[in-house]
């Protein structure tokens, strides 16, 4: 079996939502120069000690804090500052397709990958926040046709890192004889992307190398490879599958259980109703779920259920790796997960 990989949250929203009615403001907004910068990196040197692969940063335009995160520090800058700071770590940037120009994007990007030595990659984010649009001056279009354009968006990229002369026509973007210089370092552009609807499965299947997955039961993250890879059967291409999964790890199974469940008697179904509301425009990404975990964290991260003892958290990842997941995207705010699951993941014989 291939090498597990891990990945993890580049700390730059303002705010993290407590779907158990508070939110938790993680006090940057208040911050600058060294004291916010020290903030920002601390958390990041920490993930490349553990030997984590991959810092995905997310870019959230606009948000309260409340029912979703909060607004974050913009998603290049904080990429070129994290890419001066560390060494090993491959930096994954999200970029939203309608906010930015894909030409453009490519020059930034072969920029970053010759900075790095090869250490950049893409998250393309169709976008599912639909007050950001019109707040940024984007085009809101319809659901299926965000992920068209998004398409179009990771053809240009690859076109121009791989023609010394790009053209291209398309519905949505346009280019006439795109020249990068520098050229980036590879021509092999590695793409993630996130979603779970039919036309994300599409856009995997055609374009992308790994989808984000947001956390679920093995039957429903079996469910979602499998559908995946009839459609990559069609295309000949390979996907591979990146879970979100919050740990909380005690150490013993009934100390976890215990922690769990408390969290589930605190949720806060007003809070949750204002949640669904907010997101209603993530076709296929949070779907209604009569499983009480889902409700706890933005991105279903608790419901992958890596919940319990060393042991049974190892055992519980084993399972999701032999269903198809290579990477898993964590948070890394649990001690004793940090301290004996990950070297443990690391040297484990099924994970090499």
């Amino acid at each position: 079996m291939a090498r597990i990989l891990t990945c993890t949250w580049a700390p730059t929203a303002l705010a993290v939502p407590q779907l158990t009615g508070k939110n938790r403001a993680l006090g940057l907004a208040e911050l600058h120069g060294p004291q916010l910068t020290e903030r920002l990196l601390d958390p990041v040197q920490a993930a490349e000690a553990l030997g984590i692969d991959y810092l995905l940063v997310a870019q959230r335009w606009w948000g309260s804090g409340q029912e979703i995160e909060g607004s974050s520090y913009d998603c290049l800058a904080m990429t070129a500052f994290y890419a001066a700071q560390t060494r090993r770590l491959r930096l994954i940037t999200a970029i939203h397709p309608g906010f930015f120009l894909p030409a453009a994007i490519a020059k930034w990007g072969a920029t970053l990958d010759r900075l790095t030595a090869g250490r950049w990659a893409i998250n393309v984010t169709s976008g599912w926040h639909e007050a950001e649009f019109g707040m940024y001056g984007a085009e809101l279009i319809e659901h299926d046709q965000r992920y068209a354009r998004t398409s179009e968006f990771v053809e240009i990229l690859r076109g121009a890192w791989t023609h010394e002369e790009f053209d291209y026509t398309g519905r949505f973007y346009q280019v006439r004889g795109l020249r990068l210089e520098p050229r980036p370092l590879s021509p092999r552009l590695e793409v993630f992307q996130g979603g779970q609807s039919a036309a994300a499965m599409t856009l995997a299947a055609r374009h992308s190398d790994w989808m984000f997955l947001n956390g679920g039961r093995p039957d429903k993250i079996g469910r979602i490879i499998e559908t995946v890879r009839k459609r990559t059967a069609e295309t000949g291409r390979r996907v591979r599958f990146a879970l979100y999964a919050i740990p909380l790890c005690r150490e013993t199974d009934g100390e976890a259980e215990a922690a769990i469940r408390a969290m589930v008697e605190a949720q806060d179904t007003a809070v949750l109703a204002r949640r669904r509301q907010k997101v209603s425009g993530a076709q296929g990404m949070w779907q209604p779920s009569d499983d009480p975990l889902t409700h706890l964290d933005s991105n279903e991260g608790l419901a992958s259920r890596l919940i319990g003892s060393p042991d049974t958290i190892l055992g519980r990842m084993r399972e999701f790796h032999e269903l198809g997941v290579d990477c898993f995207h964590l948070t890394l705010h649990d001690r004793l997960f940090n301290q004996v699951v990950l070297p443990a993941l690391h040297g484990a014989a099924w994970a090499q």
